[in-house]
């Protein structure tokens, strides 16, 4: 038996099957598509159920692949043994091989058991064969033709059939075992030890061999079929000679990753095992599109998250850490799984949001849980305590499940519920504010509707009245009620689009209809009569406001768009959590883990409007479910859909969706998409708001006008500071001035003063010498500033002194020693030059030229 990698078998089972004429399918989804019965895959058959049904068909009648699966909730819940047992996973890797209608128990039983022994060298006197006890076909296949010893055989009852549910395929099973050695304890299948460690099933073969009907009798399949499945990680702890799955050669590197990141050297502890686990199972689920939340699949996910968390907290962990053991899964899987890679950054950020969020709760958690348990009388924490952490701290009871077993404790899981339960009571009180009008109203029979093709018409039948919730014959002017109609053109409020409003018109009564809802397969139009009376049995002519309908068409058009653009710009995870689309905007809720950034934003805006400008045709299809889904249309996760379905196509295939609304002839009608506003609503959910044709127009209309008044605003504000601004700075420049009066000297009988004032704006040289004039009452002022390299210059002389001293003479004297020039009026005068080495020499020779003026 030769060591293989858990790469090399997963391969070596490919190329095995492929072969033996199976096609290679690649793994779907973690998320089933259209089956709302399962939350996660959980077994490799799960993609194929369709096919083994009959619903589906296939170009193939054999398959082979390598399915990831998890099971971490409902049925199939292994979460909390995770890291306490040898073989637990919430993910792990199922490789299968099946036959619809192909071959049956012969070949597959050959399969098996020469994949086993020849492919992959096991001893086959440490392989143990069972089927069930009523199998006799397949036990003389086992014994007969591949010569299982009878020693290594064993016939099991119900452990050992299979069904798909209560009623429908089902069939007996046959499985193989590995035995680890006698050094393990643990007995055979069948035996009271097997329970035990050392025979670990490896291999479980499903025969589809009947059909059970509601009364329990089962009848043969026209067609029997084979779905198989085996363990990737159980069979490469068998080929790597180990005994726990957590020894294989992908979780050793996880475990080393994870002890690094947590900084522990404790390679036995087993919270590095949960740990290690987590990371594939959080990892893959973002993959496919799932993000953390308080409810379905994302509720798991943070579930799974935050006991991952708490077990790194646990091992001393510094800050966040989860979201670093990414890299080390890419090289372990992302060569299988190129989709793993692709999305490696979107997953680490997903996964540090989320760390950082639990982080602010878990430290306050844990010391009121502890507390909890130093206080406990008894070996049970109340179901009390457990939903007071469930509920204020956001801990799951099962985490709170986990510290208790490691104090050797459980839970009060009937106290928990039982608070659970109470809390749900009074949700639905808070809700009940009244009573649902249509609640009262129960009708058969189904409404027509041609609101696709029409907007008006003029012979529909009036097939039932209803006032204040009870049906009536009669409504009267006043009146107000609802209206069902045999046939309508009035689309009734559904997928998020608003209902229509009109008129239904009668020859002598009209009935305004203020809104249009669904009561089963009835249109129900809500209004009031306005003229005359209208009666059970009246024909009346519906008419649509047509321009109304127009523009939610427009906008339902555009969030099909947005909603593509979108999953662009931000990645495949975002999926659509709620829209409304009326006459006035679009509003869109989808799946995201942080805030869109403008530069996202502008990007969506770009590729709507790219669309709507190249002007494509909206084209609606009627077709199939599988069809619909064969040509990319998303089905939601949780839906179940009609076998036949509308699909709604825009931009070619940029677009795809299945949708029940009415829309744009072509994207171009749409005319401009803006998008208004965008922020969360809820933990993991984003909303944007945005406006198309017309409304858009008028949006940015609405903007201008605002940023006009407002830069008018801003242009006055600036004026008024500026204004202020020179006003401080002649009181800065005239407070200047006023230090150097007592620097003026006495020329002749003149009071002169010349200096250089720093920091001042050369227009305030003129106020500053006004000023210091009038502080010497009589005398001559010649002030200098330098502003960019160049000297402002500016003098000014007393009334009575002008007859001797003129300002304009003196300022042409000093420009010229500074190389510039200058002039002005007797009493005052200005000028500049450039030459800053003689500004000191000409402001000292003012003196100078004053005496000899006098």
């Amino acid at each position: 038996m030769k060591y293989m990698t858990s790469a090399e078998i997963r391969q070596a089972f490919l190329e095995f099957f492929k072969q033996q004429g199976h096609e290679i399918v690649a793994s779907s989804s973690l998320i089933p598509a259209n089956d709302p019965t399962l939350m996660f895959t959980n077994a490799g058959m799960v993609q194929f159920k369709d096919v083994f049904l009959g619903t589906d068909k296939r170009n193939y009648t054999r398959a082979t692949s390598s399915q990831r699966c998890v099971r971490a909730g409902g049925k199939h819940n292994d979460l909390e043994n995770v890291g306490y047992t040898a073989r637990h996973h919430t993910f792990f890797e199922m490789l299968g091989n099946f036959s619809f209608g192909d071959y049956f128990k012969q070949d597959a039983i050959n399969f098996a058991w020469t994949f086993l022994t020849e492919t992959l060298g096991l001893p086959k006197e440490r392989l143990w064969v069972t089927v069930h006890h009523s199998d006799d076909e397949a036990e003389r296949i086992w014994k007969e033709e591949i010569g299982v010893d009878p020693e290594r055989f064993s016939k099991l009852d119900e452990d050992n059939f299979w069904s798909m549910g209560d009623t429908g395929p089902c069939g007996p099973c046959t499985e193989i075992f590995f035995d680890h050695g006698a050094d393990v304890w643990g007995g055979p299948p069948g035996s009271p030890e097997e329970d035990g460690d050392r025979y670990i099933e490896i291999w479980n073969v499903v025969f589809m061999q009947y059909n059970r009907s509601a009364d329990g009798e089962m009848t043969p399949l026209p067609k029997p079929s084979v779905d198989t499945g085996m363990g990737l990680e159980r069979i490469a702890a068998v080929m790597q000679n180990v005994h726990s799955n957590y020894e294989i050669d992908m979780f050793q590197n996880l475990l080393k990753a994870t002890a690094a990141a947590v900084g522990t050297t404790d390679m036995d502890n087993k919270s590095l095992r949960v740990i290690a686990d987590h990371i594939r199972s959080c990892s893959f689920l973002i993959v496919d599109g799932v993000l953390p939340s308080n409810e379905g699949a994302g509720y798991v996910l943070r579930r799974i998250i935050r006991r991952a968390v708490r077990h790194g907290n646990k091992l001393g962990a510094k800050g966040p850490f989860f979201n670093q053991l990414v890299e080390a899964l890419v090289k372990e899987m992302g060569e299988a799984y190129p989709e793993l890679a692709e999305k490696q950054s979107q997953v680490e950020r997903v996964l540090l949001k989320e760390e950082e969020q639990f982080a602010k709760t878990l430290d306050h958690g844990m010391r009121l849980l502890h507390e909890a348990i130093e206080g406990l009388d008894g070996t049970v924490i109340p179901g009390e305590t457990v939903f007071k952490l469930y509920d204020t701290y956001g801990f799951p009871h099962d985490l709170t499940a986990d510290v208790a077993r490691e104090h050797e404790l459980t839970i009060d899981e009937e106290g928990f519920e039982r608070e659970m339960e109470a809390q749900r009571e009074r949700a639905r009180a808070a809700g009940k504010f009244s009573v649902d009008y249509n609640d009262a109203i129960k009708l058969e029979g189904e409404t027509s509707f041609t609101g696709y093709e029409l907007l008006e018409s003029d012979a529909s039948t009036v097939v039932a009245l209803f006032k204040e919730g009870e049906a009536v014959d009669t409504l009267q002017t006043g009146e107000t009620g609802l209206v069902v109609l045999d046939e309508t053109p009035f689309y009734a409020e559904s997928g998020g689009q608003v209902g229509d409003t009109g008129a239904l018109n009668a020859s002598a009564s009209v009935f305004a209809v203020t809104n249009c809802t669904k009561e089963g397969k009835n249109n129900l139009h809500h209004g009031s009569v306005e003229q005359g009376s209208l009666s059970v049995g009246d024909k009346v002519a519906p008419q649509v406001d047509a321009v109304r309908r127009k523009a939610i068409a427009l906008n339902h058009s555009a969030t099909h768009l947005l909603h593509e653009a979108l999953r662009v710009v931000l990645g495949e995870h975002v999926q659509q959590k709620g829209s409304l689309n009326d006459d006035q905007r679009l509003r869109f809720d989808f799946s995201h883990f942080e805030a869109v950034t403008p530069e996202q934003i502008a990007e969506v805006e770009a590729l709507v409007n790219q669309q709507i400008r190249d002007n494509s045709e909206v084209v609606t299809e009627i077709m199939e479910i599988e069809a619909a889904k064969a040509k990319g249309a998303a089905a939601l996760f949780g839906e179940k859909y009609d076998d036949v379905v509308r699909v709604l196509t825009m931009g070619g295939d940029f677009s795809v969706e299945l949708c029940g609304g009415t829309h744009a002839k072509r994207t171009g009608d749409i005319g401009l998409l803006k998008i208004t506003s965008e922020g969360g609503v809820a933990a993991g959910i984003r909303r944007v708001e945005a406006v198309t044709g017309a409304v858009a127009l008028d949006y940015f209309a609405d903007q201008k006008g605002q940023f006009e008044a407002k830069l008018q605003e801003q242009q006055a504000k600036t004026r008024q500071l500026e204004k202020e601004l020179e006003q401080m700075k002649a009181k800065l420049a005239a407070a200047k001035g006023a230090d150097l009066v007592s620097n003026a000297v006495d020329v002749k009988g003149v009071k002169v003063l010349a200096a250089k004032l720093e920091g001042v704006e050369p227009k305030a040289l003129r106020d500053t010498i006004d000023q210091l004039k009038n502080k010497l009452g009589s005398g001559v002022v010649v002030l200098a500033t330098e502003s960019d390299g160049k000297i402002a210059l500016a003098a000014g002389v007393t009334k009575e002194l002008t007859s001797k001293v003129r300002a304009g003479d003196l300022i042409k004297e000093l420009t010229a020693k500074l190389g510039g020039k200058g002039g002005g009026r007797p009493d005052f005068a200005q000028g500049g030059g450039t030459d800053l080495q003689a500004l000191e020499g000409a402001l000292d020779s003012v003196a100078g030229l004053v005496e000899a003026a006098v």
